[in-house]
Order: C-alpha cells, then sequence, then structure tokens
C-alpha cells in the first residue's frame, strides 16, 4: 500500500519547498495542496496526469475521502500544507482520521513564516545576552488560545516573539504586549515572506499600528518583535578565539 506524505511546501518562494518535499510532489498521483497559502508554483513539477485538489475549498472529512480513496487504488498522495505542518497546519487531525483507516503516512517538514520573516528583515532570533528563546504564538480569534498563553503572560519572558494571524488585531497585540514590553521595542510585519510581493514594515511598538494601517497590511502576515530586532548583543562563543571547544583550541588570553 502506498503513503500519504504531508510536506510543508515552505513560506511561499517554489525554491523554498525542501529537496525531498519537491522530490514526492513529483512523484505523487494525487496532489492536495492548501491552495489559500501555497502559490500553485509549488505544485507546477507534478508529473503528467497527476489528479490536483485545492483543499482551500474542500472540508475535512472531504480531504480525507480523496486521501483514503487514492491509497485504497493504490495511489501516492502528497498532502501539502504551507510553511512546516506542525505549526498552525491542522494536520494532526488529518493523521489521526487515517490512523483509523490504517493507512501509513510521513511527514516532510518545510520552513515556516516565521523564519522566512527572520531572513527576511535579516535577524537572528536567538542572540547572545539578548534572548534564546523563540516564541510562536498567536491571538484568538474563532479558533481559542488557552488562557495561560495569553500574550500577556507570554510578554513577560521578554523573549524573541513571532505572532502568527493576528496582524488584523495589531492595536489589540501592542495593547497586550506593552503590559511587558518597553513601547521602544522594536517589531517588524512581514507581509507574504519570501513572495514576489513581500511587504515589511519596520517600527517600535509606539509607531507600528499607524504604520501597519498606512501600509494596508490586514493579513497574511508575521509580527516579529523582541530586542533580537535591535543592534546590541554579545557575540557568539563558538567563533570567539579564545574560547575552546571539540574541534577547536582557543588562544590564551
Amino acid at each position: 500500500m502506498e503513503k500519504v506524505y504531508f510536506i510543508g511546501a515552505g513560506p511561499g518562494d517554489p525554491e523554498l519547498i525542501t529537496v525531498k518535499g519537491q522530490r514526492l510532489v513529483k512523484e505523487a498521483d494525487v496532489i492536495i495542496y492548501a491552495g489559500s497559502l501555497v502559490p500553485r508554483q509549488v505544485i507546477e513539477c507534478h508529473k503528467e496526469g497527476a489528479e490536483i485538489h485545492n483543499s482551500a475549498s474542500m472540508t475535512l472529512e472531504e480531504v480525507i475521502d480523496v486521501t483514503v480513496k487514492a491509497i485504497k487504488a493504490g495511489k501516492k498522495v502528497a498532502r501539502v500544507h504551507t510553511g512546516d505542518p506542525a505549526i498552525f497546519g491542522a494536520h494532526r487531525e488529518q493523521m489521526d482520521m487515517l490512523d483509523e483507516h490504517g493507512i501509513e503516512y510521513e511527514v516532510i517538514p518545510g520552513v515556516s513564516s516565521f523564519l522566512a520573516s527572520a531572513a527576511a528583515v535579516k535577524k537572528e532570533f536567538t542572540l547572545p545576552s539578548i534572548s534564546q528563546t523563540v516564541i510562536c504564538t498567536r491571538l484568538e480569534g474563532r479558533t481559542p488560545v488557552p488562557e495561560k498563553e495569553s500574550l500577556e503572560s507570554l510578554a513577560s519572558h521578554r523573549a524573541s516573539m513571532a505572532i502568527f494571524l493576528s496582524v488584523h488585531m495589531i492595536g489589540d497585540v501592542v495593547k497586550r504586549l506593552a503590559t511587558h514590553y518597553p513601547m521602544t521595542t522594536p517589531i517588524a510585519i512581514v507581509q507574504r515572506a519570501s513572495w514576489e510581493d513581500q511587504k515589511i514594515v519596520l517600527g517600535t511598538l509606539e509607531t507600528i499600528e499607524e504604520k501597519v494601517k498606512e501600509a494596508n497590511i490586514t493579513k497574511t502576515a508575521q509580527i516579529l518583535v523582541g530586542d533580537f530586532l535591535g543592534d546590541k548583543y554579545e557575540k557568539s562563543l563558538l567563533y570567539d578565539k579564545h574560547f575552546t571547544h571539540e574541534f577547536r583550541k582557543g588562544i590564551e588570553k
């Protein structure tokens, strides 16, 4: 019996899907892709005669129905998700349903939009003396967020933060972050990271709401916040000439 492959398509740039992910898309007999966020170009490498489904207009049951029928017919299925399936990917429920049908599957990781956003602004989330922790979260919308994971609670750590699916509530985001982050804290909004029409807005908690409104950004954007976006940090010991480790002897001071 063939497998189902849950593939992280990356943040948008067709070249940011992994080599393995692209190979499996090329080999697949049936491709179900999240067309609302995955550009069609990502799957244009499909073989002739491949059956293509856009899951943006499908229910969970319809996706599973197509998948199960394909596997029972001896076909290879590529289920293509945006970014990495493990982050706001809603693929766990699909895997659980495949378990009920006794169908094997494999997950192929991908580049998440929060990583593409950091690349777009040319910053590093984990700077020595600034932050060694990255928090990925979102505000509650139609999908609730556990109370213990409120933005105010997470902000208390003053860690590097990537906030998904919340730019349309930027005023609320700023208000909640300001309970712990100073208003001078740098913040970046990256819309459609890695796409050809990528848009970047930089500011501080004090200025970002107005800038986002001026840029008319209301969806498909990452909110990055924290002092990692600033210019002050300590250099890593990894390449310090005085630092000794398994592969290099440091120079004595």
